[in-house]
């Protein structure tokens, strides 16, 4: 009884506030790298005394692994990167190259001048034998003068030519280009002039899509708490050096950006973009809030669905708690429990004189009718069987077997940026799962067993693709389809059709 209490009481409260926490576990985090993935887990790396970082096995739930420089000999930055900048880390970037992992770090002394270090290491597991860190010295920095402060790196590998780039900077001056030696991860024209590309912003990254490049930046103040301002804001080229322009065709050298991301809901100050790819139709990205309210105003790590519209990203956001219709893309039609629907409102009274009879005069001024309250399911349930039953799909009317509440489940884990989901019909314990067979059923009760647990990923187009966590004896991945108007079933999603995709809409 009392873990039903608290099942209750947690439906209770997800379903009031605006979305899903922000990760699980210890997401604690300041000017995250990009995630990446090292034989399984999920990395992260922040700014702080040692380089911290976070690792986690689902991508949900995270903990604090420990300090990068402690596995670097001397246990601080070399001594080419503290003459030209200091004994801080910060704000560090990281991608794999050549079976090795380049973790770029900001090294900052009194700012302006700073230097950016670069860290090669073999694995990301600090359990393995061959975990440890080797400096490879400065890759580029700043005197203190010039109008770049050089921290918060990004590294860009180009997908269309295999060249590797690196932006950074400040407030304090220019966001800055460089190219890199994808060999070395140094610089690989040292004597050439960085190439300016904004101003006005820090923590910038290229990422690039359908032959346009994309710059994003973070825009606003930082450090504050719940006072901070920052805000992602972004401009676009056809050539990686730029110019990047915003939608308004404004460079970001004059202060250009259209704004990606602001404050949402309880989550104030948004910062650090990283490009998370997680398959073809399914991108997220990652980023921290300077403030999350419900956890003291403390920084945390977080990761949102990227979506695209009219050739720019667009920031998605995690499927909040709560009651909807769930339809299908290809066929308007919606999930439904497969019982006898009855009408909301009741049946109506046919018009007196029988069919084919003279309609009653009407009166002179009609009278105005009441609104038909919602159908409950307490209203139509009496007739419902009462073991499993199955699931199909059917013309939106509204009517109490449509209607699904979905909830995160505590304790059940995760993947990448979300917790998985119960889906049960609404003021029901009735639940949708999987089947053996890769069918769906709704059961008499919520048991959380795997085949009722739910991955719902907002995909590119804003569209969902919802994911049972397992099907009973196979290690599949299927995802809900629609085969036609009226019936429903598991396939592997593709992301070329309209089958695996739904609207989540409230009813």
């Amino acid at each position: 009884m009392l873990r039903r209490i608290l099942q209750l009481a947690f439906a209770a409260l997800a379903g009031t506030t605006a979305s899903a926490a922000a990760l699980d576990g210890h997401p604690h985090m300041h000017d995250p790298s990009t995630i990446i993935v090292h034989d399984g887990r999920y990395y992260a790396y922040g700014t702080g005394n040692g380089l911290p970082f976070s690792v986690s096995d689902d991508g949900w739930t995270w903990r604090r692994a420990g300090l990068v420089m402690s596995a670097v000999p001397g246990g601080k930055p070399g001594p080419e990167t503290l003459a030209r900048g200091g004994n801080n880390t910060w704000a560090p970037d990281i991608i794999r190259l050549n079976d090795k992992y380049y973790l770029y770090y900001s090294a900052p002394g009194t700012q302006p001048r700073s230097a950016i270090g670069l860290l090669v290491g073999r694995t990301l597991d600090p359990e393995s034998p061959e975990y440890g860190w080797t400096d490879a010295g400065p890759v580029v920095w700043s005197d203190g003068i010039e109008d770049c402060n050089a921290i918060d790196p990004g590294v860009f590998l180009d997908p269309t030519d295999g060249r590797l780039w690196l932006t950074y900077g400040s407030y304090f001056g220019y966001i800055r280009l460089v190219e890199l030696d994808p060999k070395t991860g140094l610089r690989r024209y040292p004597n050439r002039e960085p190439i300016n590309i904004a101003i006005n912003s820090e923590a910038s990254i290229i990422i690039y899509r359908d032959g346009w490049y994309y710059l994003l930046v973070t825009h606003g103040s930082c450090c504050q708490g719940p006072n901070s301002t920052y805000n992602i804001r972004m401009g676009r080229s056809r050539k990686v050096t730029g110019p990047y322009l915003d939608n308004m065709g404004v460079d970001m050298i004059e202060g250009g950006g259209k704004l990606f991301l602001g404050s949402r809901d309880r989550y104030i100050g948004p910062g650090h973009f990283g490009l998370f790819k997680v398959e073809e139709g399914v991108e997220k990205f990652s980023l921290h809030w300077e403030a999350d309210l419900d956890r003291g105003g403390v920084s945390v790590l977080d990761i949102q669905p990227l979506l695209w519209r009219d050739g720019w990203p667009v920031a998605g956001e995690n499927l909040r708690a709560g009651t909807y219709v769930i339809e299908s893309v290809r066929t308007g039609t919606v999930l439904e429990l497969a019982v006898q629907g009855i009408p909301v409102g009741g049946l109506r009274p046919r018009r007196p004189g029988g069919p084919g009879g003279p309609p009653p005069p009407p009166p002179a001024e009609p009278p105005p009718l009441p609104a038909i309250p919602d159908q409950k399911p307490e209203q139509v349930a009496a007739n419902w069987p009462a073991g499993d039953v199955d699931v199909r799909l059917a013309p939106a009317m509204l009517q109490a077997q449509q209607k699904w509440t979905i909830t995160p489940v505590q304790g059940a884990g995760g993947y990448l940026g979300s917790p998985y989901f119960k889906i049960t019909i609404d003021g029901t314990e009735r639940a949708l799962a999987a089947t053996a067979e890769g069918e769906l059923v709704a059961v008499r009760h919520f048991t959380g067993a795997p085949e009722q647990l739910w991955r719902i990923d907002q995909l590119t187009d804003g569209t969902y693709r919802i994911m049972p966590k397992e099907i009973p004896g196979s290690k599949e991945q299927l995802a809900l389809s629609a085969v036609g108007s009226s019936m429903p079933t598991l396939a592997k999603f593709d992301p070329s059709s309209d089958r695996q995709r739904w609207h989540i809409r409230v009813p």
